[in-house]
């Protein structure tokens, strides 16, 4: 009995710092979706492709947390945690093309605030199984109220036929507890391949509409001149507030 109060306060003290843990993960995984959100937002309205299909996150359970701790032998402090396991937080991020997946990989490392501790080319060197990503471990800053953390969280880029497979694999692992038969691991392998070639594929039309666009952006009248600064005129700024959707009478000058 009298060793009830010391185990009660003990839970708490390891509630606190576990509740702590997660949350400086589920922020850092916040800023590292508001950068690639930037980016994405940036390309849909300031250029003419967007190389981000959708966006993604994930934060670990503390259950699936401590049990890949126990799994991989790491001791339950949070320094170890914290210095072991790298997954914690994630986010995804599909893209069209095998190309775009590089693009959005050197955006992110380029980002001042970020350090990329480690990649992870799956796509030049695919797992046995035929599982194919670019994975990357990143550390961000997380400004809180006494202190900058640094915290780690994982990136996994892809294509949307590499998603597609990975979801799938997923899926048949779980169904059979990851005794899948071997038939079913050739299949996997096979549609591995099949979604590599549709990548290669879809990558040469896209790459042959992009240089259609360019040359007939070439043939157009006055494409070889450089456009100068844009200033437009006061009537012109006036008739673009009066035309947008819901704009209302003029406000009263101050």
């Amino acid at each position: 009995m009298s060793g009830e109060p010391q185990v009660g306060a003990e839970l708490r003290a390891l509630r606190e710092h576990f509740t702590r843990l997660m949350m400086t993960y589920r922020f850092g995984m916040d800023e590292v979706m508001t950068k690639i959100t930037i980016l994405r937002d940036e390309f849909a309205y300031a250029h003419e492709y967007n190389p981000i299909e959708h966006v993604s996150s994930r934060l670990k359970s503390p259950e699936s947390l401590l049990a890949k701790a126990r799994r991989k032998g790491v001791d339950l402090t949070i320094d170890a945690l914290r210095a072991e396991i790298f997954d914690i937080a994630g986010v995804r991020v599909t893209c069209s093309f095998v190309s775009d997946i590089y693009t959005v990989r050197d955006m992110i490392a380029a980002q001042r605030d970020v350090v990329v501790l480690e990649e992870r080319d799956y796509i030049a060197h695919p797992k046995g199984n035929g599982y194919k990503s670019l994975h990357l471990i990143v550390e961000v800053p997380v400004f809180l109220s006494d202190r900058v953390q640094p915290v780690v969280v994982e990136i996994q880029i892809r294509t949307i036929a590499m998603d597609f497979w990975a979801s799938l694999e997923h899926k048949i692992y779980y169904k059979y507890d990851k005794a899948v038969p071997q038939r079913l691991l050739d299949e996997l392998k096979e549609a591995s391949l099949a979604a590599s070639e549709l990548d290669a594929q879809m990558e040469r039309l896209h790459e042959e509409v992009l240089q259609h666009s360019r040359d007939t952006a070439d043939l157009r009248p006055g494409a070889e001149k450089t456009a100068g600064p844009f200033t437009p005129s006061w009537e012109l700024l006036d008739s673009y507030l009066r035309g947008r959707p819901g704009a209302g009478g003029a406000e009263p000058a101050n």
